[in-house]
Formats: C-alpha cells, structure tokens, sequence
C-alpha cells in the first residue's frame, strides 16, 4: 500500500490535532502518511519531501504549523501538489499559525482550514482526490448524506427534552 496523501507535522506535538485527518483517511480507505518535518528545524528533510512527494504518488499535501507556521507555505513554493495548510493554536490562540498560512505570496497557494481544523483539512483533500475518482465520490456522497442524518436525529432528540416554556 503506497500513501496517496501525506500529514505533515512541524512538530509531534501537533499530532492530538492531526490525528483527526488521519481518521478521515482510515475511514475513506485512502493509504496516508503521517511525518513531523519543521520548516526553520529541518528545512533540508522539508525540501527533499517537497519535491519528491508527486514521484511517490501523493496527490495531496496536509501541513499542520503553529505560531509562525512557515511550513504550508515553504512545501507550497517547492511542488505543484495541493497543499491544505491547518494552523495549530501554540500561542495566540492560533490566529498567528492562521494569519502566517493565508497570507501567501501570488502565485504560492495554501488551500486553508481553520484553527486546528484537521477533520476539514482531511475532508477537503478527499473532496480534491474524489475529482478524478468515481468511488472516492461515492463514499463522499454517502458520508455527506449521514452528516444530514446525525442533524435530523439530533433534532428529534431534542423534540424530547422538555422545559417549562420550551415551545417545540
């Protein structure tokens, strides 16, 4: 089994937030890897990664950064891949890692998510991939189709909680 999509991490500490991709991918069967690879630590290992992860079969990029969080953008100028930038709140609440991935120069484009938004993260790098892939589609139709089923059974749970000047 040969990883289609690749989770990048600029530091393990980040894996509680990445892990959430990483269950995405298991439940849409995609094969996925999951490294930690640091933009200012190891930028050497980063452009190695960079330019040889289309001649590996990965088709899309998930990189996860906080505080400065250079490593969406870093890995975006050295491959033609999508890369899905997730800021990880480290310091700031976050908003430092949001502000450093969207701010991208023209021409650099870093699809991204919000605070720690791995699951959508993992959502929209299936959504790219089911493009040129009938089943993955499939799978995304029937997984967007039991999104609208927890809300339907959810607000029929609340139909059964009772208040004193509840009106539904």
């Amino acid at each position: 089994m040969k990883p289609i999509v690749s989770i990048i991490m600029g530091s393990t500490s980040d894996f509680p937030v990445m892990e959430k991709a990483a269950k995405i991918f298991d439940e849409f069967e995609i094969p996925f890897e999951i490294n930690a690879l640091s933009a200012h630590r190891t930028p050497a290992e980063v452009e190695h990664f960079a330019k040889h992860a289309k001649d590996r079969g990965i088709q899309v990029i998930i990189a996860a950064a906080g505080m400065a969080a250079h490593l969406p953008g870093v890995i975006a100028s050295m491959t033609t891949l999508p890369v899905i930038g997730v800021p990880i709140n480290a310091s700031l609440d976050g908003m430092d890692a949001l502000l450093a991935i969207v701010q991208m120069p023209p021409g650099i484009p870093v699809a991204t998510v919000g605070i720690n938004g791995a699951m959508n993260a993992g959502i929209l790098a299936v959504q790219i991939m089911a493009t040129g892939d009938k089943d993955l589609q499939k799978k995304l139709v029937h997984y967007k189709e039991d999104l609208k089923k927890k809300i339907v059974q959810a607000n029929e749970e609340l139909s059964t909680i009772k208040f004193k000047y509840k009106t539904n």
